[in-house]
């Protein structure tokens, strides 16, 4: 009698990792004083996620470029190892100095770029101003 032999299947369900390379979706919010960085899977479930304060930085150094670099490689080698992205669309979001560096972290890690799109928010003109300050 022939008998069967399973074969190991991962995890199913929330936790479950697939083997097979992904696209991905890095998000980028690069404020004044940090910069968060998270990737997701193309139906927008968190695969990994970290910014600028995660990866060490404190004060005003969050706010450097260097960290924002930093922050992006720790993150995307994670979704890169256990996720298997190998291409990503990126989403840009605000003003801070992180922006630029980020998108050269993420070309120097490899990975294929499809996409990279500002969603910064813009005012249509906004709620009226505060009144003048009188001194």
């Amino acid at each position: 009698m022939a008998t069967k032999i399973k074969a190991k299947t991962k995890a199913k369900g929330k936790n479950a990792v697939s083997s097979e390379a992904q696209l991905g979706k890095i998000f980028i919010s690069a404020s004044f004083n940090n910069t968060l960085v998270t990737v997701t899977n193309a139906r927008g479930e968190t695969l990994a996620w970290g910014s600028s304060g995660a990866s060490g930085f404190k004060g005003t150094r969050k706010s450097t470029p260097y960290a924002a670099t930093t922050a992006v490689e720790k993150v995307l080698g994670k979704a890169k190892n256990e996720h298997g992205v190998d291409e990503v669309e990126v989403y840009v979001k605000g003003p801070g100095p992180g922006r630029d560096a980020a998108l050269r972290a993420i070309r120097a890690t490899g990975v294929k770029i499809s996409l990279i799109a500002d969603v910064t928010p813009v005012p249509h003109n906004g709620p009226r101003p505060k009144k003048k300050r009188r001194v």
